[in-house]
């Protein structure tokens, strides 16, 4: 065996444990353990694996979130707004359409801080400094400056060259009849959705479909390119209604200088053809101006046609008639003893303005008396006045596609007294809307059919189909006695029409104030022309009358007569009568009515 010398372990061990000196100067040495020098490596090589495996993470396997962000940073999806389909009277004329005006918007942060040019912008808006810097405040990530401005405004601000300020085109709505047919046609909104009228009734139909365009902008906001696949906007519908634009304006003419004339409080008309059920015009007063909406009034918003309730007075007497004579109770030639003016009944006295003796069924109409129709409603049950009431209408709401249309009122029958009974037959202790009454009226005009009635224009002359009230040959009767009811000897001789035979019926009611009459009035006047062949119902109602006249047949009777002329010219009806023998009729003087 070898001698050689083995080495010394104590020595080999002390000679790893030595540290590695980094200074050749004893003072600045520093002895370094290897293994701190390996762990930092390997502390470097994780961190760097950490970070290889992050990127890996978000940029191969999770990458969509990244790529949104970034997209959010140039990448933007304009709305491309649809166009309102427009809203036009039966002879396509323009009621409501839309129209393409500027829209003023702003990146607060992106906006000119420069004092001068912010209060030039505040300027050209028309708004004051406070107010431009509060919708400018950094906090906010986008504003409206000025939504559907004229473009007088919108060049002033583009004129400004302002950074961070832009335009965009938006759909403001046009109403070319203003006034006149506000309360047919309605209103929209900002953003452009119905709110009255026709504009809400039919929004769904109205509104369009708004598209959409990807785009990439620049850091000045500027389109550079697109991306993605377009949207097309899908436009709205267009709503044909059964409104004349020309008997519309007339009728809102007429209405509006009685209500003057008479220093009257509101006042209403509709006009339907009685052929088709449709609605030829509905006009109101007060109105507005569905397109500068300023300064506005519940009293001024309110379609009273449709809102408003009353208590429809001597209106009720026809139908009381056509009853009694439907079930045979008395001919038209039935002689009513209506006495001295005064009939006591259940504890109350019914009374007429005068007293008119033994009259016939036709004079009880022609002469408006309430003993007379009192005497009628005596000999009928209580359920039949009820059913007949029902039958055309009243207590309902009407079948039409209009927002605002109310029911009116008609308690059970099995709940009336007989004075109640006797009051409803000339009108007092039920309800209706001037349009349910000109809905019923179609009973008298139809020869005993009430039928529906529409604001859309009907398609071909297809035969509109009511529901029987009474026979025709009571019908025919009953308009028969509305002729003579609106002319000599009668209560409304003012309705007189050159040229044109007419028949209605007017009315006149205290108005109710809590559970106590005042001396308030509602004056109407509803009728039918012309009477053989007729073709249309006017309602006239002109609320409070204050100048001292207040008899429908004074009131009411003259709007009825214009605006029956101008219809029936307009619809190019011939002339039925000859006009040298009304003039003589119409110098006679009228009936006072009770009520």
């Amino acid at each position: 065996m070898s001698d050689s010398p083995k080495p010394n372990k104590a020595s080999k061990g002390g000679a790893s444990a030595r540290g590695v000196s980094y200074a050749t100067s004893p003072l600045l040495a520093s002895k370094t353990p290897p293994w701190r020098s390996r762990f930092l490596v390997a502390l470097v090589g994780l961190a760097f694996a950490g970070l290889l495996g992050r990127a890996v993470w978000l940029q191969v396997i999770h990458k969509d979130f990244i790529q949104k962000q970034g997209e959010a940073r140039y990448a933007h999806t304009l709305e491309l707004p649809a166009s309102r389909g427009r809203i036009v009277d039966r002879s396509g004329q323009v009621l409501a359409s839309s129209v393409a005006v500027p829209s003023i918007w702003a990146f607060p942060k992106e906006v000119d801080t420069d004092p001068e040019k912010r209060a030039a912008l505040a300027d050209a808006l028309g708004l004051s400094r406070s107010e431009l810097d509060a919708k400018l405040s950094p906090e906010g990530r986008f504003v409206w400056l000025k939504r559907l401005a004229d473009d007088e405004t919108a060049n002033r601000v583009k004129a400004l060259r302002i950074k961070g300020v832009y335009q965009d085109r938006e759909y403001r709505r046009k109403y070319p009849e203003g006034e006149a047919a506000a309360h047919v046609v309605g209103f929209t909104n900002i953003e452009d959705r119905g709110q009255e009228g026709i504009e809400l009734a039919f929004q769904n139909d109205l509104q369009g479909r708004a598209g959409s365009r990807s785009v990439v902008r620049d850091r000045l906001g500027r389109v550079v390119e697109d991306i993605g696949e377009l949207v097309p906007a899908a436009n709205g519908h267009d709503v044909d209604l059964s409104i004349d634009a020309k008997v519309q304006f007339f009728a809102y003419q007429r209405v509006r200088d009685a209500v003057l004339e008479h220093k009257a409080k509101a006042g209403s008309v509709v006009v339907l053809d009685v052929q088709t059920g449709e609605v030829l015009a509905l006009a109101n007063y007060p109105s507005y101006d569905p397109g500068s909406r300023t300064n506005l009034t519940g009293e001024q918003l309110r379609n009273r046609a449709m809102t408003d309730v009353f208590e429809p007075g001597s209106t009720m007497k026809p139908f009381v008639a056509a009853l009694a004579l439907e079930t045979h109770r008395v001919t038209p030639e039935t002689i009513v003893d209506t006495g001295n003016g005064k009939f006591p009944y259940q504890g109350a006295v019914i009374s007429d303005t005068k007293p008119h003796g033994a009259i016939s069924v036709r004079q009880v109409i022609q002469m408006s008396s309430n003993i007379g129709v009192t005497k009628l409603a005596m000999q009928m049950q209580a359920r039949e006045m009820h059913e007949m009431f029902t039958s055309i209408g009243l207590g309902q709401r009407p079948q039409i596609n209009f927002p605002g249309a109310v029911t009116g009122r008609l308690r059970p029958y099995k709940s009336w007294r007989p004075i109640e009974q006797a009051t409803m037959s000339y009108g007092y202790g039920l309800s209706a809307s001037l349009f349910q009454l000109a809905r019923a009226y179609t009973t008298f005009a139809r020869d005993g059919e009430v039928i529906p009635v529409t604001l859309q224009r009907r398609g071909e002359p297809d035969p509109v189909h009511g529901i029987r009230v009474f026979s025709p040959s009571v019908a025919r009767e009953l308009r028969q006695m509305l002729q003579m009811a609106a002319g000599p000897g009668g209560t409304a001789p003012d309705a007189m029409v050159p040229g044109y035979s007419v028949g209605g019926k007017s009315g006149t009611a205290h108005k109710q104030v809590g559970k106590t009459y005042v001396n308030k009035y509602r004056s109407w006047f509803v009728g039918i022309s012309p009477i053989d062949k007729p073709r249309i119902v006017v309602a006239v109602m002109v609320d409070e009358p204050s100048t001292g006249v207040y008899y429908g047949g004074k009131v009411a009777g003259p709007v009825f007569s214009q605006v029956v002329a101008q219809t029936l010219r307009l619809m190019q009806v011939p002339p039925d009568l000859d006009v040298k023998s009304q003039i003589v009729a119409s110098k006679a003087p009228a009936v006072e009515e009770s009520f």
